[in-house]
């Protein structure tokens, strides 16, 4: 018998989204067991990008995102939503819509 899948709740909209950099500072590069500057020249980048990327001073490309893919596993459109879902969620702080007019389709 099948289970049900489960339910994916909605984050809350107050709760900061992890940068793709938290998640290989915290949870990927420990595992791994290796320094980031061996990781760096595996995936073919600058330990100074892969530095950035991790202390969140870098946001993650699609390339670099296909990389980690290679590397790690992760699907690199897994990679790449938590990138745009960081970045929505600091650009939906950023901007006022108060006073942007909503437009309905001409009859």
């Amino acid at each position: 018998m099948a289970r049900p899948a489960a339910k994916r709740s909605k984050p809350h909209p107050d709760l900061r989204p992890c940068h793709p950099g938290e998640i290989l500072r915290e949870i990927v590069l420990p595992a791994v067991h290796k320094p980031m500057s061996e990781v760096a020249k595996a995936l073919g980048v600058s330990q100074k990008h892969l530095s950035d990327l991790v202390n969140e001073r870098a946001a993650l490309s699609p390339e670099l995102a296909i990389r980690l893919e290679a590397a790690f596993g992760r699907t690199a459109p897994a990679w790449l939503r938590m990138q745009e879902t960081y970045d929505l969620w600091h650009a939906r702080r950023a901007i006022d819509i108060s006073r942007i007019p909503r437009f309905k389709p001409a009859a």
